[in-house]
């Protein structure tokens, strides 16, 4: 069942590190003006890193270590990134192909968000962090 505590849990690990990797990327961005894709891809690298250790400890109560849970979970991120990001751009672009590129990327970067959190959220709960789910 993908639809129980776990689910509160993560969403709330979730909004923690959308605070945080929403503060650096955009910054980054915009304040820094650096690229779309350096900016998003900071984002993660610094809010993964606490995201593993709040959804295993908190969010699914892993004890156990391993190195395909590490491996897994560093796959899962790049996949959900990519994913996210790169369907998020172009389809922004798409829809707001008449709007200034500053207003397409930060729409694409939230759009990129909603998307890796869906996708993030299905890959930790049905791969990196499955033993604990049955």
């Amino acid at each position: 069942m993908l639809f129980d505590r776990k689910l509160i849990k993560f969403i709330i690990v979730g909004a923690i590190n959308t605070l945080v990797g929403s503060a650096i990327m955009f910054s980054l961005y915009n304040l820094a003006h650096l690229g779309y894709w350096f900016s998003s891809a900071c984002n993660y690298v610094f809010t993964s890193i606490l995201s593993f250790f709040l959804n295993k400890y908190f969010t699914f109560s892993v004890k156990e270590w391993s190195v395909f849970m590490v491996m897994a979970f560093i796959a899962n991120i790049v996949i959900a990134y990519l994913l996210a990001y790169g369907i998020a751009k172009p389809l922004v672009t798409h829809i707001l192909q008449g709007s200034a590129q500053k207003i397409r990327d930060n729409v694409a970067m939230l759009a990129g968000m909603c998307l890796f959190t869906g996708i993030n959220y299905i890959g930790q709960r049905l791969v990196v962090f499955r033993r604990s789910n049955k």
